[in-house]
């Protein structure tokens, strides 16, 4: 009898600490750096997005990651919630912004569309400071 005892609460043990680190995850604010970037064929984006194999188009809310927090794609296909002042967006992630190739570690490579979306004034579209979060 003891047995299963020990087994059901190690598993409500388990399940608690998942819990709290999914919270954690989603409620973390990490600091950023967005650039723009294209994701359309024939633009500074390069080939199609690692996510997916396609290309996308300028109008849609998307975005690269940086190496670490691309995280072996595990973040492929899910949104973020990206801030900027007091405004914020939602945009799916479809591809890395290769550490290795020259992008810096703290990057989140946005769509025009994300930059309008969160009205940065086009003089200054290039490189904004952000925070941003896992939707």
């Amino acid at each position: 009898m003891k047995h299963p005892t020990v087994i059901f609460i190690l598993l409500i043990s388990l399940f608690s600490t998942l819990l709290t680190s999914s919270i954690h995850a989603r409620s973390s604010h990490n600091k950023a750096i967005m650039t723009i970037n294209g994701f359309g064929k024939n633009e500074d984006g390069g080939g199609p997005s690692e996510c997916d194999g396609k290309y996308h188009s300028d109008n849609k809310l998307v975005v690269a990651l940086s190496t670490r927090w691309y995280n072996h794609g595990k973040r492929c296909s899910k949104f973020i919630k990206i801030h900027y002042k007091d405004r914020s967006v939602k945009a799916k992630v479809v591809d890395e912004c290769d550490s290795s190739r020259g992008c810096k570690n703290n990057i989140v490579d946005a769509s025009k569309a994300v930059w309008k979306a969160l009205r940065v004034p086009k003089s200054q579209w290039g490189e904004a400071k952000v925070t941003w979060s896992d939707a």
